[in-house]
């Protein structure tokens, strides 16, 4: 089956898994789905991830959630820059989260980092998905 929205196919398992409190999730691998794992890692809003390989040239990603004292530690994760609108934002001019409480995830021409990130780098980007 072709998706038109990985990245945000991945957003909704997660979104799902948490609803259904479950520990854990999957995912098919892409170097993108990682790099915004990666970033959701770094500021502490999921345990984990781990690429596991199912068969030759398949991969998927194991998503480990996390959780505080029963409530998923992910209240909202929104799509941003979707296949049809894309989301681009200077530094300047991107929006704080919840007022610095949330994450944006942007892809810039350093990677894909959070908004803090990118903030001290200096560069904007494509803004990928919203986290609080």
């Amino acid at each position: 089956m072709s998706l038109s929205d990985p990245l945000g196919d991945m957003l909704t398992r997660i979104r799902n898994a948490q609803r259904a409190r479950h520990a854990a999730c999957v995912a098919p691998a892409s170097k993108l789905r990682a790099s915004v794992l990666e970033a959701l890692k770094r500021e502490g809003y999921i345990r984990g991830f781990a690429v596991e390989e199912i068969r030759k040239g398949i991969s998927q990603i194991r998503i480990e959630l996390k959780y505080t004292d029963g409530d998923p530690v992910i209240k909202e994760i929104h799509r941003v820059s979707r296949p049809g609108r894309r989301v681009y934002s200077k530094i300047k001019e991107l929006p704080r989260v919840y007022a610095g409480l949330g994450v944006s995830i942007l892809s810039t021409p350093r990677g894909v980092l959070s908004d803090a990130e990118a903030r001290a780098a200096n560069v904007g980007g494509e803004v990928l998905c919203r986290v609080f």
